[in-house]
């Protein structure tokens, strides 16, 4: 009710309500895509560095827990750099995908980029967390809207 006496008296305009519906949010199966592409560009050569070059065979890098997760660290320090300076990934790139800011619909903060991730990890790990975005018409995933951000499709 607060929210007509808002619009009534002029203190939001409809077109707001409008503005937002225009978003262009990504599709899922874009975002999924353009993941598969991070993962091949980036996380790859970054996993064969660390298990060939560094670790010396396979074996030792699956038995050692710092060398994994130095691996999942490496690819977010990499990702954030992008989303921070750019708002894409390459995969992003490859599809018109940016990573924008909520509130400001611009590229994220380095906090909320860190942040994006970190819960990323968590939400990927919880299944629900990604399966939310199958349920939600703007697409966005547990990561997206504990981050306050999400991904547009220009």
């Amino acid at each position: 009710m607060g929210r007509w006496r808002d619009i009534k008296q002029g203190k939001i305009k409809k077109e707001d309500k409008k503005a937002k519906e225009t978003i262009p949010y990504a599709p899922i199966p874009t975002k999924i895509f353009a993941f598969i592409i991070d993962m091949f560009l980036i996380m790859m050569p970054i996993a064969y560095t660390v298990t060939y070059l560094i670790m010396g065979d396979k074996e030792s890098m699956q038995n050692s827990l710092i060398a994994r997760s130095s691996l999942g660290i490496m690819f977010g320090v990499v990702l954030i750099v992008f989303w921070v300076t750019k708002g894409q990934s390459p995969g992003y790139k490859a599809y018109n995908l940016y990573l924008v800011d909520a509130k400001t619909l611009k590229k994220p903060s380095l906090l909320k980029a860190v942040l994006r991730y970190i819960l990323f990890l968590i939400s990927s790990t919880v299944i629900i967390g990604e399966i939310i975005a199958f349920f939600r018409k703007d697409s966005k995933t547990m990561h997206d809207l504990l981050s306050g951000t999400f991904v547009i499709k220009k």
